[in-house]
């Protein structure tokens, strides 16, 4: 661990928060697959194409912060039960293309809240490197907040 400079006690504490981000982007990611499979109706083509686009996102950022975990030295959590015991995002189904979008919504603001516990932490072990991959995460997931919640509100 030495190589990268960091007291053991904040890095338990940065991983242990980036953990609880990679479970709550695992259940995010399987939400917006079940959204992008099941849609239908006169939202399909917008939607459709949004939530691939969302799932395409949230599953580039599972591999890096589960590459930042094991960049700490630490062990990312792997199995499903585990992200389902401690996602604060929750296993969502609707068919309704309006609760979908709700749902997704509810689902940032979870992940918002984390990525700023993250930052948080990081900041307190000054790690620059996990503040600067979760600061650009969030700016995202605003960002895609911001456009769904104006279609939502049309």
């Amino acid at each position: 661990m030495n190589y990268l400079g960091f007291k053991p006690e904040t890095v338990n504490s940065t991983s242990e928060q980036l953990n609880k981000l990679l479970c709550n982007y695992q259940i995010y990611y399987q939400n917006l697959r079940n959204y992008h499979w099941n849609i239908s109706g006169e939202h399909f083509f917008d939607l459709h194409v949004k939530f691939e686009e969302l799932y395409n996102e949230a599953k580039i950022n599972i591999d890096e912060v589960a590459e930042r975990i094991l960049t700490l030295r630490k062990k990312p959590i792997s199995t499903l039960k585990e992200y389902l015991e401690q996602a604060d995002v929750k296993e969502r189904s609707t068919d309704d293309p309006k609760k979908m979008v709700a749902n997704i919504l509810d689902d940032h603001k979870k992940i918002i809240a984390n990525l700023r516990a993250v930052i948080e932490k990081a900041a307190k072990a000054e790690d620059e490197g996990t503040i600067d991959m979760t600061a650009g995460f969030l700016a995202s997931i605003e960002k895609n907040s911001w456009m769904l919640d104006a279609w939502l509100n049309r």
